[in-house]
């Protein structure tokens, strides 16, 4: 498998993420459902806190990389939801975890008027590939 960044610009940088990704002789592709802060009861953890809810998100999106055989390094794309997009923003710095993974994403941001449940801050939904 080949994987290419494409960015025609530099800004982006400095938010973490890619304009393109082209990937060439992959094998496998992993569509992710949304990820949330849920626990593995499918219980809400980290009430009213973006940074815990960032964090659990990304835990759960690399819980189910492993049960594929992947790791954030896999993932090519990363749209992340958010009903608070001035406080994500504000938060941000905690997707940085993800850089430090080598993930190498291209994204959208998105808000919402609200998610799966109304306690939910945030909802990162990936593809991976391998």
């Amino acid at each position: 498998m080949d994987r290419r960044i494409i960015n025609p610009w530099t800004w982006q940088e400095k938010y973490g993420f890619n304009q393109g990704h082209e990937v060439t002789g992959a094998e496998r592709t992993l569509y992710l459902a949304g990820q949330t802060s849920l626990d593995e009861g499918g219980n809400l953890v980290h009430e009213g806190d973006m940074v815990g809810q960032i964090n659990k998100s990304i835990d759960n999106v690399e819980a189910v990389l492993a049960e594929a055989g992947m790791t954030l390094a896999n993932v090519v794309r990363l749209n992340i939801y958010t009903t608070d997009v001035n406080g994500l923003i504000a938060n941000a710095a905690a997707l940085g975890r993800l850089n430090e993974a080598g993930c190498k994403y291209t994204s959208t941001l998105l808000g919402v008027a609200s998610l799966a449940f109304p306690e939910l801050l945030v909802e990162l939904e990936a593809t991976a590939v391998a």
